[in-house]
């Protein structure tokens, strides 16, 4: 049975926990209800008269199709950068776990990106895509790529899904590195004598293992692809060319700070935040369930 905490005053848990009450109610529900009621306000540029419209704003928003555009491209970007950013993060990870001599050291210089700031991220990786000056745009262009994310969308939305994929690797890197030490070496040993090559005792014995690992990840890079990467994608496309690199948070932006529709900006942030909740549940709801604590 476990043993019941009691606190010497009535009060004392409450003064515990006020600071991070505090800092929630402050810095999400706060601007989570001004934004839902600016949301249902059609409102003048310079914010001097408004009109309660309720959910004409959110109509507006769906019906237009250059949000769902958005939409489209939210997807292709959130998955792409998830599946790269795990993906490399998760071979890099094993890889360095096998290095006896200058562990730490290697750990530790895959660990640097993540101090990149998102915009400096992005404008590394246009200095070295830009078509007129970047060097490995010139060896694309050697081996015969027309390189031109500044023309062309599906080649700008590689060049930041490259970016904010790159950006998030260390992070992942660390927490893989953390599963896998975790993982008992005894039975990566068993497996070896009973005969299973290596590739066989991954994918039976250490990606089950990591499956919490994985399932945490996977909810934190959804997240970051929603929200975190609009430096990178502010820095490096700008939303272009023709919107092919726009996603919900930078139209979000992009209407609200630039073309000052605020309502419908409001509107926009709204059901971004449901679709993240939303997705996020889904995960926790469904992929979960797979996931074995053990």
């Amino acid at each position: 049975m476990t043993p019941r905490v009691v606190f010497p005053n009535k009060i004392l848990p409450y003064l515990l926990v006020a600071p991070q009450l505090a800092i929630t109610l402050v810095f999400f529900y706060w601007p989570a209800s001004q934004a839902l009621y600016q949301s249902m306000l059609k409102e003048d540029p310079f914010g001097l008269k408004s009109q309660f419209v309720w959910f004409a704003n959110f109509a507006k928003v769906l019906s237009d199709p250059n949000y769902l555009n958005s939409i489209r491209v939210t997807a292709i970007f959130s998955v792409s950068t998830a599946a790269v950013s795990m993906i490399a993060a998760l071979l890099l990870a094993v890889m360095a776990d096998k290095v006896v001599r200058s562990r730490g050291l290697y750990r530790t210089l895959m660990i640097w990106p993540y101090a990149v700031a998102p915009a400096i991220a992005g404008m590394l990786w246009l200095f070295l895509f830009n078509p007129s000056i970047g060097s490995l745009a010139y060896l694309l262009r050697q081996m015969g790529i027309a390189w031109d994310p500044l023309l062309k969308g599906d080649q700008a939305m590689v060049l930041v899904v490259m970016a904010a994929a790159w950006k998030q690797i260390s992070y992942n890197f660390l927490f893989f590195v953390a599963g896998l030490q975790a993982i008992p070496k005894t039975l990566i040993e068993a497996a070896a004598i009973d005969g299973a090559r290596e590739m066989k005792r991954f994918w039976t014995i250490v990606f089950p293992l990591l499956a919490p690992t994985t399932f945490f990840l996977l909810v934190v890079n959804t997240v970051y692809a929603f929200f975190d990467t609009f430096g990178i994608i502010h820095a490096v496309t700008g939303g272009g060319p023709g919107k092919s690199t726009e996603t919900l948070v930078y139209k979000v932006y992009n209407d609200g700070f630039v073309n000052l529709i605020l309502g419908d900006s409001a509107a926009q942030s709204v059901i971004l935040m449901i679709i993240v909740i939303a997705l996020t549940a889904v995960q926790f709801r469904y992929v979960e369930r797979k996931v074995h604590y053990g």
